[in-house]
């Protein structure tokens, strides 16, 4: 099989197109909410569902390391998007002493796993916050935020719900998530059907979320870029894998068929651009961490400009200045 350099130009070109859909200012309706609602109903009725927690629960551990970092103690906190509660299990109730949880699915939150920290759950959709203003003094979300359409308005209604000097602590993935995928797709498609339609749904780049984090007023931000690697046998087992999750793609355009013929040609291309030495075959998840507090006067402040009493030219002088000191000690 052979594949053009034009061809692979047009399918970044196009890619990067969907993926600042997710990232623009205002609301665009990308993705079929009620999709995703029995998307999730589905997955999480399965009798095997623990099966495909794995990703969430990795993640969720990793987000709840950073709920540590905070070092303080939160009376009320909120998970949005929670699933079956990935995010609680890692966490004591020392750290957090009463959670709400927040599921468009109800079947996930009956499922949900259980933890030592007092819950309450509340069937709600992400985009569609029900919670007066300045109730919560942590705000958690992972790996859902990323099916949302109006992502910069969910922003801001999570800071709304935050109390002065809460903090907003979530993760979801990013615009370089499921690449070995979404490429042998796009390559079979051109290959045996002459053009190809999105199967992976456009995730929100690393590059915009500090901006609309920002705009949505959170201040003292931090934004960081993790990768967890999975390894499976074949490029279908990837699939099954993501529907299990609910992962699948609800975008309204996705495309609702895939020939056989061209299933197989991706699997084969899957294996041929990726695969290891054993035969198996990676998919990269992209996280993205986010941390943003919403301000209060007691928050430390940057110094105004113009205020500094060091030069930059002295810093090259700081080896020579600590020598002194330490002999003109020794003397004494």
């Amino acid at each position: 099989m052979s594949v053009s350099v034009k061809s692979l130009r047009s399918l970044r070109c196009l890619w990067r197109g969907w993926r600042g859909l997710s990232s623009q200012g205002g609301a665009i309706n990308v993705f079929d909410r009620s999709m995703k609602r029995s998307q999730k109903q589905w997955a999480s009725s399965l009798l095997d569902s623990d099966k495909y927690d794995y990703l969430r629960d990795e993640v969720g551990s990793r987000l709840a390391d950073r709920v540590y970092d905070v070092s303080r103690t939160f009376p009320l906190a909120l998970d949005v998007g929670c699933g079956k509660s990935h995010i609680a299990e890692h966490l004591n109730k020392d750290i957090v002493e009463r959670l709400f949880l927040t599921d468009i699915s109800d079947s996930s939150l009956r499922n949900r796993k259980k933890c030592e920290i007092p819950t309450q759950c509340v069937l709600a959709d992400e985009e569609f916050l029900p919670f007066k203003e300045n109730t919560f003094d942590l705000v958690l979300s992972s790996l859902s935020l990323h099916w949302i359409n109006d992502l910069p308005g969910a922003f801001r209604q999570i800071h709304q719900v935050l109390k002065p000097d809460g903090v907003f602590i979530g993760a979801m993935v990013g615009g370089e998530t499921l690449y070995e995928l979404r490429c042998s797709l796009q390559l079979a498609e051109l290959e045996r059907e002459g053009g190809f339609a999105p199967h992976i749904s456009p995730y929100t780049a690393v590059t915009d979320l500090g901006n609309l984090l920002g705009q949505a007023g959170f201040n003292m931000l931090t934004v960081d870029i993790d990768e967890v690697q999975v390894h499976y046998p074949g490029m279908l087992e990837v699939m099954s894998d993501l529907q299990g999750m609910g992962e699948s793609n609800c975008a309204w355009n996705r495309k609702s068929l895939l020939h056989r013929d061209t299933i197989l040609a991706a699997a084969a291309i899957y294996k041929e651009m990726y695969g290891n030495e054993d035969g198996s075959v990676p998919a990269t998840f992209q996280i993205l961490y986010m941390i943003g507090w919403k301000p209060h006067e007691s928050q430390a402040k940057p110094a105004k400009r113009g205020s500094a009493n060091v030069s930059f030219a002295d810093l090259s002088k700081i080896g020579t200045l600590q020598t002194h000191h330490q002999k003109t000690n020794e003397k004494s």
